[in-house]
């Protein structure tokens, strides 16, 4: 029996291929005691979203008052900005007539309004708590931060795969120019590529499909069971 892991940062309400590497694996390790960009905006504190028709980026404010590198699990959300109320009214005004607004506002509104200020321990609540309503195991998630690993790059990688017990690891599209497979064959992992095609979906905001938004734009669109059926396309395990 092989034991997949995929790795990667906890993003900000990811879009759906993120859902699809996390239903696939058999470990989910978030990456969190990796170096926080320092200047930008990010996947970990953006997403996007239809706002009027138009895919634009929803971003949840940074505290930027550090010096030097910081990790992820160290940093916070920008205490002085109303981020939150900002992003529910978009999705409001921008998806209240969708098809299946009521069911995703009641599931999406308490984890955006999350007190947490950590923007890695906020971001992980928020997939994890989509990834069981979605019906994707909520047993498979650690964080690379509570695990015995070393290394940078590949050898970090391998290190975190061989920590959880895993034998393959699974990296996202694009992966491919960054990967030294030799790194992965000298330590008897397989390596692997999700190769996630996004799956064209009645979209409410647009008139043209528009791939990589949210998971809130595909439960707005299709609902949760419109999502389940959207990653039982894809077989589980490699």
């Amino acid at each position: 029996m092989t034991r997949v892991v995929a790795i990667h940062q906890p993003n900000f309400f990811p879009w759906v291929g993120y859902f699809d590497k996390i239903a696939r694996s058999d470990c989910f390790v978030f990456l969190d005691d990796v170096q926080m960009q320092k200047k930008g905006g990010t996947w970990s504190n953006r997403t996007k979203m239809f706002v009027s028709g138009t895919p634009k980026w929803a971003t949840a404010s940074i505290d930027r008052n550090y010096h030097g590198v910081q990790e992820i699990r160290d940093t916070l959300f920008d205490p002085k900005s109303d981020w939150r109320k900002v992003i529910f009214r978009t999705i409001q005004s921008s998806y209240r007539n969708s098809p299946y607004y009521k069911d995703t506002i009641e599931l999406i509104e308490p984890l955006l309004m999350n007190p947490d200020e950590n923007l890695a321990t906020y971001n992980a609540a928020c997939i994890v708590a989509i990834a069981e309503e979605i019906g994707i195991s909520t047993n498979k998630f650690s964080w690379s931060s509570q695990l015995d690993h070393s290394g940078q790059s590949n050898e970090l990688l391998v290190s975190i795969v061989k920590s959880v017990g895993g034998d393959v690891y699974m990296c996202g599209g694009g992966a491919d120019s960054y990967q030294d497979q030799a790194v992965f064959d000298s330590a008897s992992i397989e390596l692997v590529y999700q190769n996630y095609v996004p799956f064209p979906y009645q979209q409410f905001g647009g008139d043209e499909f528009v791939p990589g938004l949210s998971i809130i734009d595909v439960l707005m669109s299709i609902g949760l069971e419109g999502a389940r059926n959207m990653l039982a396309s894809n077989p589980v395990n490699v």
